[in-house]
């Protein structure tokens, strides 16, 4: 073989020393067969698995045409009684009084302070006013020279109706003895003009006593205004009540007629409180004098008290339309104070006919309008169209769509249809209709 001649089998390449010559036997048919047995193993898991998913998605998909969802319910009312509706208020004293000085002077006497029980006509302050009492001293002093006057002037008319008597009297004999010739014509016209003069100079003193009498009328008239307001000094209470402000003490000056600042004292009647309280215009066509009203005070949780509407502003106010009703409350143990934070719950009569009680959770908002889910008998549901006339909140009130007594689906599920299946569960709690009854 020659030099340029490649060997081309195994056998005939170049050996080194030391090289192995040994050829490896050919590879056997075992390797193939254990990779087609995995091959297979793994498509055969495969399949089992999407078979797997395939039972799964056709069981879960059996299951959601079956599924009956589990639904709360409850019954719709019927509402033909008073429409109870509850507002905040404040109580306020049935009458209040602000007492100013009508007196100028200083305080003598105090005999009340804050928090202190009076009764009509009590003797709050006394007044000390000497230049009043000086002026009223005056005044009746000229009151008695003023009669003194009058009864000069009386003294003054009857001497000159004792003139006209005499001039009378003497013109007579005059003229009788001027008719005889026993007296001068001039005689008997001088006691003629007598007369007239007398009967002028009765007149004048019977006005002077006209004028007498009048100026101790107007001096009365003074002398009874100056007492009246001595009678000022003495601070009385106008109503039965409870002093609530004193803004004074003994000592302290007073001036009369001051219509601003602080006054002497303040005084409030709480055997009647009265609740002011705004009632929406939805409620307010039916509020009337006389309806009952029920008040209770949040730190009293046990207690309520009763009254009535006896006056409301018939107006409503523009800017809230809301009617300003008041409440009268008797409270003959003074158990309420003035100024307390309460809830009023009114009973107002229906003017627009009965309504239906409907939780709020059972009411459905959609392109459909608002509707509700009736529960029927057979456990399948029907939606009404119902229109809210009242919200309360948890409860509203409808008055087309229910008649009352429907069972109602509480909060429900969204894919719910017309007709569809329902297992129907009793509520929790039927706090909320419970409240909408009252």
């Amino acid at each position: 073989m020659s030099d340029n001649a490649r060997p081309t089998r195994p056998e005939e390449w170049p050996v080194t020393e030391g090289e192995d010559r040994t050829i490896p036997p050919p590879p056997g048919k075992g390797g193939f067969v254990l990779a087609g047995l995995i091959a297979l193993g793994l498509l055969a898991y495969g399949g089992y698995g999407h078979w797997q998913r395939a039972a799964r998605a056709e069981e879960t998909r059996t299951k959601q045409i079956e599924f009956v969802p589990k639904v709360r319910t409850e019954e719709a009312k019927r509402l033909d009684g008073p429409i109870e509706l509850t507002l905040p208020g404040q109580t306020e004293p049935f009458a209040t009084a602000r007492i100013y000085a009508r007196a100028t002077g200083y305080i003598a006497e105090r005999h009340v302070d804050i928090g202190a029980r009076v009764k009509t006509g009590d003797v709050l302050l006394r007044i000390a006013a000497p230049d009043l009492d000086q002026q009223l001293a005056q005044a009746e002093a000229q009151l008695g020279q003023l009669e003194a006057q009058l009864l000069r002037a009386r003294a003054m008319v009857d001497q000159a109706r004792a003139n006209v008597n005499l001039a009378q009297v003497t013109n007579s004999r005059t003229s009788t003895l001027a008719g005889q010739g026993w007296a001068s014509k001039q005689n008997a016209d001088n006691t003629q003009a007598g007369v007239l003069s007398q009967q002028a100079s009765l007149a004048s003193a019977e006005a002077d006593v006209k004028v007498a009498q009048a100026n101790i009328k107007a001096q009365q008239a003074t002398v009874g205004r100056l007492k009246a307001l001595t009678g000022f000094e003495i601070v009385t209470a106008p109503f039965d009540g409870v002093i609530t402000t004193r803004n004074v003490d003994v000592g302290d000056l007073v001036q009369a007629d001051a219509g601003s600042g602080s006054p002497l004292l303040s005084m409030d009647r709480d055997d009647v409180l009265r609740i002011s309280v705004n009632v929406p215009q939805n409620a307010a066509v039916g509020v009337q004098p006389g309806i009952a009203a029920t008040i209770k005070v949040p730190q009293m949780p046990d207690r309520s008290f009763s009254g009535e509407v006896e006056r409301s502003s018939v107006a409503l106010l523009a800017s809230s339309r809301t009617l300003t009703t008041q409440v009268d409350v008797p409270n003959p143990e003074r158990t309420l104070r003035p100024g307390l934070f309460v809830y009023v719950t009114l009973a107002i009569p229906r003017t627009g006919g009965a309504t239906v009680a409907v939780p709020a959770e059972a009411l459905v908002f959609n392109q459909s309008g608002t509707r509700v889910a009736v529960a029927r008998a057979d456990d399948r549901v029907t939606w009404a169209d119902v229109h809210v006339v009242r919200d309360k909140g948890n409860v509203v009130e409808v008055d087309k769509g229910l008649s009352g007594g429907e069972r109602l689906v509480l909060s429900p599920p969204a894919d719910l249809k017309e007709g569809g299946r329902i297992a129907p569960q009793a509520p929790k709690s039927d706090k909320p209709m419970q409240a909408a009854q009252r």
